[in-house]
């Protein structure tokens, strides 16, 4: 029993010491080289920061482009999903919600043209980006309220796109507070 206890403590202080401190250090390392160097890459107004890109945030009104709704309440200190089926009468109820109160505000789109992360739960609940589709169908409720020309509006879709990765590795995706602060600025 001696024979394996001491190599097994041994062993232990190893992993210890790598998972607890080295791979830590290691991971804070490589974050000073992201965007924001570890601490979220901020998007700014006027020399105000108005938010973190990589973080979603509400916006309900309708001069603006609305994000995927939320199970946390946008609350980034609680990052989580509703963690309920497709099949649960709960979350029903609730995309039925999202959707009635999509098309309340959106009343040129017919609801079979809503794209489902419009009214569906994001799986952290603070995902900033929409689809290219979801941005485009809000595209008459933001002409109607800023009186901004159709062409603008869709220029600056274009021009927030990210494409996938590689053009082929996942969705393209527009995030929503850059296209809002780009929207602001639009005359």
């Amino acid at each position: 029993m001696k024979k394996y206890l001491l190599p097994s403590l041994m062993l232990t202080l190893v992993f210890i010491v790598i998972c607890s401190v080295l791979y830590p250090l290691l991971i804070a390392g490589i974050a000073k080289f992201a965007p924001g160097a570890g601490k979220g890459e901020t998007v700014t107004v006027n020399g105000k920061v108005v938010g973190y890109a990589n973080v979603g945030q509400k916006f309900t009104e309708d001069n603006f482009f609305w994000g995927r709704p939320s199970a946390v309440g946008y609350n980034a200190a609680g990052s989580a999903g509703s963690n309920k089926g497709p099949t649960n009468a709960d979350y029903l109820a609730t995309v039925q919600a999202n959707i009635d109160t999509f098309l309340v505000h959106n009343p040129t789109v017919k609801k079979e043209d809503i794209p489902s992360d419009l009214v569906t739960n994001s799986g952290s609940g603070l995902d900033p980006d929409i689809s290219p589709e979801a941005a485009y169908v809000q595209v008459d409720r933001i002409v109607s309220t800023r009186k901004i020309p159709k062409e603008k509006i869709i220029t600056l879709i274009q021009s927030t796109t990210a494409k996938p990765l590689f053009n082929s590795l996942g969705p393209a995706r527009v995030n929503v507070l850059k296209l809002n602060v780009g929207l602001a600025e639009l005359k």
